[in-house]
């Protein structure tokens, strides 16, 4: 379909037609990594996660990775909505339960490019804890976690990563609790690839995006993200360009960092927001090592 007939996308005809495997649609650069019929998508003006679904079907592409040989997992939240938009093998599973929905998906099938696409509640809320052990078994997946301070499709609450002090729905005169330094959990926890950027940063994230998808074991990316609805407005930054803006000001780029010197503070104007890969290092993947148990375990009892 030409550019010129893109208006009739809704039309009966046109989403009643099957474009052939590995053909375009005719709508997007990227779109046969997309399902036509669930755009346009539903996130806020100035959200940044379709900047973000964008890096990431870049990667995929750049990694020459097929859509039938990739799949997405997602949890609840505004993130989540992110697996109903790929045309790949994709999963919006309950709250919290998007890594060890994950991890079944690769013990089943080892050579199925997974990809956990979902948001700091989610994944470091309620599913914390599923987390820290996948992290520390190095299970062969990847971790997008899209980390917009707050829990945005609910209403604006404070979350795990919201900053001290930060007005919320739910804190308006100002939090009081610790947020997680994410890079600095998933480091402490195992995983081989650590790395954080903003949605200012987009080369550099679909750089990091492509390199976590051809390496072997548990690699997490935080990636901060505009959320002018729910978090912004109640912080100074009430577009999408202010935050971006803030990025592009306040952001410093250190590839060596300590993950634990990461922790960041958004809400102060001069504050300095480390990004970068922070940890890239080798070690067996849980699926290597349960192979080699189950192997000796057969061996030893006689099993073919």
């Amino acid at each position: 379909m030409s550019i010129r007939k893109s208006r009739d996308w809704f039309s009966p005809d046109y989403m009643e037609q099957k474009p052939k495997k590995g053909a375009s649609h005719g709508l997007h650069p990227l779109d046969n990594y997309l399902r036509k019929d669930r755009i346009p998508h539903i996130w806020c003006p100035g959200c940044g996660l379709g900047i973000i679904l964008n890096a990431y079907l870049r990667a995929l592409k750049d990694s020459d990775i097929a859509p039938e040989d990739t799949a997405v997992v997602s949890g609840i939240g505004c993130s989540g909505r992110a697996a109903g938009y790929v045309d790949v093998d994709s999963f919006h599973v309950t709250h919290g339960r998007a890594i060890p929905f994950a991890t079944g998906l690769k013990v089943g099938k080892r050579d199925l490019v997974t990809t956990v696409f979902s948001g700091d509640g989610d994944l470091f809320a309620i599913g914390g804890n599923h987390f820290i052990h996948a992290a520390r078994r190095n299970v062969d997946f990847n971790v997008i976690c899209v980390n917009n301070f707050n829990y945005g499709m609910t209403g604006g609450q404070a979350g795990p990563t919201t900053p001290t002090e930060a007005p919320t729905s739910t804190t308006p005169w100002g939090g009081f609790e610790q947020p997680f330094n994410l890079p600095a959990v998933a480091a402490g926890a195992g995983a081989v690839y650590v790395a954080r950027w903003t949605t200012y940063h987009v080369e550099e994230l679909i750089k990091s995006l492509k390199e976590a998808l051809d390496k072997k074991g548990f690699c997490f990316i935080e990636i901060l993200s505009p959320c002018p609805t729910g978090y912004g407005r109640k912080v100074g930054l009430k577009t999408g360009v202010t935050t971006m803006k803030h990025f592009k000001e306040n952001c410093v780029v250190d590839n060596d960092a300590d993950p634990t010197e990461v922790g960041l503070d958004p809400n102060k104007p001069k504050s300095k927001i480390i990004v970068g890969k922070f940890v890239d290092r080798e070690a067996p993947t849980y699926q290597d090592e349960r192979g080699k148990v189950f192997e000796a375990a057969r061996k030893k009892l006689g099993v073919e």
